[in-house]
């Protein structure tokens, strides 16, 4: 892949952003199963192989972002010769001390090649200037291609919230400790 660079997002770069298909496909998905006992409850996640690739929708509405992003504390976006490559968007908290990737989306044709790597390391950086402690992220339990990047690069299984997104997928969130 081209040289390409990370900076900050302005209002001229969000109708590219909006435009990047913010779909994937998958052949596996982290299944739930929850085990209710006297007294307990037990919630265990499955890697399973589908029969075929899955495409999947992106669980927020990609033209929400010409409104939204002004609400995000950042927005960054990889490009090369003013031509998007993908984002990251990041807010405060909600724990104390952290930053929340709420989107990272990553072009179609460049998926696979280390951007969303570089994406991610930048949010990090970000975080780290800000003096944040812990950096969240959160994703549909069958984004696997996503689930596969942030264990790779060292996040925690942090939890997850049932019906989350508006299709009632669930949501699973990572962790990375900033040191």
């Amino acid at each position: 892949m081209e040289t390409y660079s990370i900076r900050r997002a302005n209002s001229g770069d969000i109708p590219a952003l909006m435009a990047l298909d913010h779909g994937y496909s998958t052949d596996h998905v982290w299944q739930m199963s929850i085990d209710r006992g006297s007294g307990e409850v037990g919630v265990t996640f499955r890697e399973v192989r589908l029969p075929r690739p899955m495409r999947v929708t992106y669980p927020r509405d990609p033209n929400r972002l010409a409104d939204e992003w002004v609400m995000r504390e950042t927005l960054l976006i990889a490009e090369v010769e003013d031509e998007p490559l993908g984002y990251v968007s990041i807010i405060h908290g909600p724990a104390v001390d952290s930053g929340w990737i709420l989107d990272l989306v990553v072009s179609l044709r460049c998926r696979r090649q280390g951007v969303a790597t570089r994406l991610c390391q930048a949010a990090r950086d970000w975080c780290r200037e800000h003096g944040l402690k812990k950096m969240f992220i959160e994703m549909q339990s069958k984004n696997y291609p996503a689930i596969r990047l942030v264990r790779k690069l060292g996040f925690l299984f942090a939890g997850y919230s049932d019906h989350y997104y508006p299709e009632q997928d669930i949501a699973l969130f990572f962790s990375l400790e900033l040191h």
